[in-house]
């Protein structure tokens, strides 16, 4: 069988797990964190970075600094993970869902500003696959009606848009570390990037359970308390080491797997050609972390055939989210600004096929073989 995903792996990590639990302090904002904040910061050029245990208390992190309240809404697509929306949802917020563009996946950045209410406080960009929403419209809208942007560039790590980092646009963003991702810190972790300085001490002070540890520590005040709301955010410096030996081979890791994303583009191209299929669309000021490769059947009952059709040739493909605003809670939270043209029918489509690190190019082939043999 080939899998659908395989953790990442270097060789490096075992020496600095192996050193962080020998150290003496493996609790988080050890020796490793720093090194990772620091490599964070120095890559994104963002005010500060924060490494937290997952993307999900990231966004929660965010959710708390733009101070989220009752009734507040915060505009963001459907067709995402459900965190993007807990986040906000958990600090009592309205979710006000979008349509998607049918080419990225992505937020329709044209039927923002027509979803906005006096009540909207945020646009959430989420950007599919590692490939970037078009955020220079969404920025002017943002500034034009005094609203905060949340980058989710969960998949986005080392992807950029007209040369920014992304997760380093917006006034906050929030990257993975999950083992599905690109890069990870041990199976699970996250990391809050922080774009406006204005965040910076309340989200040290959110992320150390609402006291100022962190200005303890530098000699900034001769004793901690409680100063605010916050909770434990931090990741332990044995998940920091894991994310040190990636972070050491990051450019390795990105390159590969844009070449096994290549090779399904190159030979699966006239499939899409001739219609049978779609492939992904990367926009010209976009470049891409070849996070995920994905194509597009002709509906839904054809891609539960298509997936069939590949756990018998032993390849296992998956679709991915369910619209966030046809689920339970999303009825209860929630509401779909406009029509639903293309969320519900292009994730109904939508197959990933196998892409991870260490992936042989015998394994790629027999996944290619599998999908044109479908439609022979």
């Amino acid at each position: 069988m080939i899998y659908f995903n395989r953790p990442p792996y270097t060789g490096n990590e075992d020496q600095y797990v192996l050193a962080a639990m020998r150290s003496n302090k493996m609790s988080g904002d050890g020796e490793f964190s720093m090194r990772c904040h620091r490599w964070f910061e120095e890559k994104l050029a963002c005010a500060k970075a924060l490494l937290t245990p997952s993307c999900t208390q990231a966004l929660e992190m965010a959710a708390l600094l733009i101070d989220i309240q009752l009734g507040d809404e915060v505009i963001m697509p459907s067709y995402s993970f459900v965190s993007t929306a807990n986040a906000f949802v958990l600090r009592g917020a309205k979710i006000v869902f979008v349509d998607i563009r049918p080419d990225t996946m992505n937020i329709d950045e044209s039927l923002i500003e027509a979803a906005i209410t006096p009540r909207t406080k945020a646009i959430v960009a989420v950007h599919y696959a590692g490939v970037a929403c078009e955020m220079d419209t969404i920025m002017d809208i943002a500034g034009r009606h005094c609203l905060f942007v949340v980058e989710d560039a969960a998949q986005g790590m080392m992807s950029t848009y007209k040369g920014k980092q992304l997760g380093a646009i917006g006034h906050l963003g929030a990257y993975s570390f999950h083992e599905t991702k690109n890069y990870t810190s041990g199976g699970e972790g996250g990391l809050l990037i922080i774009n406006d300085k204005r965040f910076i001490d309340r989200a040290e002070t959110i992320r150390e359970k609402g006291t100022n540890r962190n200005q303890f520590f530098r000699g900034m005040v001769d004793k901690y308390t409680w100063i605010d709301v916050g909770s434990s955010y931090l990741p332990s410096e044995i998940q920091s080491a894991y994310l040190w030996g990636q972070l050491e081979q990051v450019e390795q890791i990105k390159n590969s797997r844009l070449s096994m994303w290549q090779f399904y583009y190159d030979t699966l191209k006239l499939l899409a050609e001739s219609g049978r299929i779609e492939i992904p669309y990367v926009p010209n000021d976009c470049s891409h972390n070849g996070h995920m490769f994905y194509v597009k059947l002709r509906s839904l009952e054809e891609r539960t055939s298509f997936l069939k059709h590949l756990l018998d040739c032993g390849v296992m493909g998956v679709f991915h989210y369910v619209p966030l605003h046809s689920a339970p809670a999303g009825r209860m939270f929630s509401r779909f600004n406009g029509v639903d043209c293309y969320t519900t029918r292009e994730c109904e489509r939508l197959v990933r096929l196998p892409l991870w690190l260490g992936m042989s190019n015998v394994e790629q082939q027999t996944v290619v073989g599998a999908v044109k043999d479908f439609f022979h």
